[in-house]
């Protein structure tokens, strides 16, 4: 691990209540902007997940030795590696926003978990961090320009439930990826 410097926590000063008001579309429209990155891994959407990010956009995701990768192109990189997993999920909670004009920094905790195939079975895989992101309102709207991921924790190996008996030994009905869950309609006009 590298020793890191110490900066000025940014969060020690807490922006006033006019203040926050007034940003309070910009920062409704970050955390939609984040949420919908986790609806596009989630669901396998590749365009959905490249309207999270600007084309000049990068992301390290947790890969310290080497550079950032264009985010279109790790787009590209990860929708075959999800589609290979049985199903994911990423969640996001503990959403700080510092907006300064058109730049925005923004930290969010994660908490991801991968059912995949390991050693001939499938093993659930979680994971939980911090993504940091740069976000730059460009024509309206906010999107990442940067966002390096930590990890704080994770865990592999735990050997997947049965589905087929259900949660509670009945069926359940299951979300499901690729345009074929109740969700996709479930956004649809209403009647």
């Amino acid at each position: 691990m590298t020793e890191q410097t110490t900066a000025p926590d940014p969060f020690l000063t807490v922006p006033d209540r006019a203040r926050v008001l007034e940003e309070m579309p910009d920062r409704e429209a970050i955390r939609d902007c984040l949420y919908r990155y986790c609806r596009g891994i989630d669901r396998c959407d590749a365009d959905l997940l490249r309207s999270v990010y600007w084309p000049d956009a990068l992301d390290s995701h947790a890969v310290p030795d080497k550079p950032p990768l264009n985010a279109y192109y790790f787009v590209e990189r990860v929708i075959p590696i999800l589609k290979a997993m049985r199903v994911t999920q990423h969640q996001i909670t503990n959403v700080l926003i510092r907006i300064d004009g058109s730049q925005a920094k923004c930290e969010s905790y994660f908490w991801a978990v991968h059912q995949e195939e390991r050693q001939g079975e499938q093993q659930d895989v979680h994971a939980a961090g911090r993504y940091l992101d740069r976000f730059q309102l460009r024509e309206g709207q906010w999107r990442i320009a940067h966002r390096h991921v930590l990890i704080d924790w994770f865990r592999v190996g735990d050997k997947a439930s049965d589905w087929e008996t259900g949660m509670f030994g009945k069926p359940s009905e299951m979300g499901d990826r690729f345009g074929r869950d109740r969700s996709n309609t479930f956004f649809s006009p209403l009647d």
